[in-house]
């Protein structure tokens, strides 16, 4: 579900689950979690981009998937997650995420996650947990950390479908760039960065994490919990049964 290459020292990590929308189902999010690891320690990788299989970057948790589960195994699925998007802040090898389609709920925040982002002004982003029913359960520290406050809680409520031109302009997006151009962007930019002094580019990281972390972990336990109480709801409820009855 993940496919890795490699341009010089830039590795291209690819979520390539294009029949589910690229969704973090548990058993790529696992694959993703020993890909970062394996790229951190290979001192040859200098910098890693991030994208998904067109047609989407990612559409998010796999509402399939969690519709089959009772509430503790959500709750476990949704903290894995979570911890594998922290992890990117604190790995040394810079991460740049390149969005093309649709970047949603998990995808929205898991590209926030990275310490770049290139998208596409075509791009379609969103987080649509709310108008399923629950608090997003993971990853909101990420998001805070690019917009602040006000932004991430209006975009939180989930009613807007943004362009890359939005999120370009509200901050959350580093650069923008037309349809189709968005890897070849970010492949250029993590070259500029893996050309330059790793342990420099690893201090740089180092020194910024906790600026960005912020309260992240205590935040997505909290975060999960809420999450769970929600999806007892009737709308919640009806979201889950509606994709976890598809084939």
């Amino acid at each position: 579900m993940i496919k890795v290459e490699r341009k010089d020292n830039v590795a291209i990590v690819t979520l390539d689950r294009a029949n589910r929308r690229n969704a973090l189902g548990s058993a790529m999010v696992e694959e993703l979690e020993h890909w970062f690891a394996e790229l951190d320690r290979d001192a040859s990788v200098g910098a890693i981009v991030l994208t998904g299989a067109q047609p989407s970057f990612c559409a998010g948790s796999d509402l399939k998937e969690l519709g089959t589960m009772n509430p503790a195994e959500m709750a476990e699925h949704e903290a894995v997650t979570a911890a594998v998007a922290r992890k990117i802040n604190f790995i040394d090898t810079p991460v740049v995420a390149a969005v093309e389609g649709n970047a949603i709920g998990g995808g929205f925040i898991l590209a926030c996650s990275c310490d770049l982002i290139v998208t596409s002004a075509a791009a379609r982003w969103n987080l649509a947990e709310v108008p399923n029913g629950w608090l997003p359960p993971w990853g909101l520290q990420a998001l805070l950390s690019r917009v602040g406050p006000v932004v991430a809680k209006r975009l939180t409520f989930g009613y807007e479908l943004l362009s890359g031109n939005d999120v370009f302009r509200l901050g959350l997006a580093d650069y923008l760039v037309d349809e189709g151009k968005s890897l070849d962007e970010a492949t250029r930019i993590a070259s500029l960065i893996a050309d330059m002094p790793q342990p420099a580019v690893t201090s740089t990281k180092q020194f910024f994490a906790p600026f960005i972390a912020g309260t992240s972990e205590a935040l997505d336990v909290s975060a999960n919990r809420i999450f769970i109480e929600n999806c007892r709801h009737d709308r919640a409820q009806s979201t889950l049964a509606r994709f976890g009855g598809k084939a």
